[in-house]
């Protein structure tokens, strides 16, 4: 059986709201909605909470991450009174914050993160979503990183990590363009894992999955990738025999191994330890 997630409620006075679960097999799940109003536009207020949402997972990370939002639409994009203004300088450090303070935090967690998109997801909440391990969608979900509209780049990691997934053509077209794409389109580009009608409870399933597997496993694989990216095939090679190794200390690798000799495969449970 999967965790019992709580009900959508009434919107809160603060922008987010984080929350802790346990699946019936014990894992914790931790679920980061987004609760801004009707666009849940990203503002000051809204990067603020994020923010302190992230740093709490990362000094207690959970063995799931789930990111969702509720209403109509997931994010109208960024509140653009947060660019008004800025100097060079300002500028620049807004973008050093919010990858040292969100993306980057985001990607380091040691555990599955998920994100699921139901509807309109623009600028700051497309380049979070880039961030994470899996990025599911409803079948009426446009995406679209549209800061040509105000003259700028997307500046969160979203051109990059688009190039990543899908290739550096398409990450240009979808940049330069502004344009919106729908969720059919962007997995048939990579970008979106899978499209699902009722994309909240297949998020919920699948993190309530992840969340009772192989915790340090998962990580060791988040290293790996990661490895990869920053450097290569061969700098991942170089890493895999520590990052793995490590992985013959775990309880969870112990133990499975004693109940696939035992029992067969697929039976084993899993402790994060």
């Amino acid at each position: 059986m999967t965790a019992s997630f709580p009900p959508a409620g009434s919107e809160p006075a603060q922008p987010t709201r984080l929350e802790r679960i346990t699946t019936d097999a014990g894992a914790e799940i931790a679920v980061l909605t987004f609760a801004h109003g009707p666009l849940n536009l990203f503002d000051q207020a809204m990067f603020d909470a994020i923010t302190a949402d992230v740093d709490a997972l990362s000094a207690a990370p959970p063995r799931a991450v789930l990111l969702r939002a509720e209403g109509k639409v997931v994010s109208g994009g960024v509140d653009v009174h947060v660019f008004e203004g800025l100097s060079t300088e300002q500028g620049a450090e807004l973008w050093r914050t919010l990858f040292a303070e969100i993306i980057h935090q985001i990607e380091a967690l040691p555990c599955p993160v998920v994100y699921a998109a139901h509807g309109l997801t623009l600028t700051a909440a497309f380049e979070i979503a880039l961030a994470c391990d899996i990025i599911l969608a409803a079948p009426r979900a446009k995406f679209g990183l549209v800061e040509t509209v105000v003259g700028l780049t997307p500046s969160m990691g979203g051109p990059q990590r688009l190039a990543e997934r899908a290739g550096s053509g398409r990450a240009r077209e979808l940049v330069m363009t502004g344009d919106l794409y729908d969720a059919a389109t962007l997995a048939s580009w990579g970008v979106v894992n899978a499209v699902h009608e009722d994309v909240d409870t297949a998020a919920r399933a699948l993190v309530s999955r992840l969340a009772d597997g192989p915790t340090r496993a998962h990580h060791a694989t988040k290293q790996i990738i990661e490895a990869w990216r920053s450097g290569g095939v061969a700098h991942a090679d170089s890493i895999t025999p520590e990052v793995s190794g490590r992985l013959f200390g775990t309880e969870d690798l112990a133990g499975a191994v004693r109940s696939f000799l035992d029992v067969g495969p697929g039976k084993a449970t899993y402790t994060g330890r």
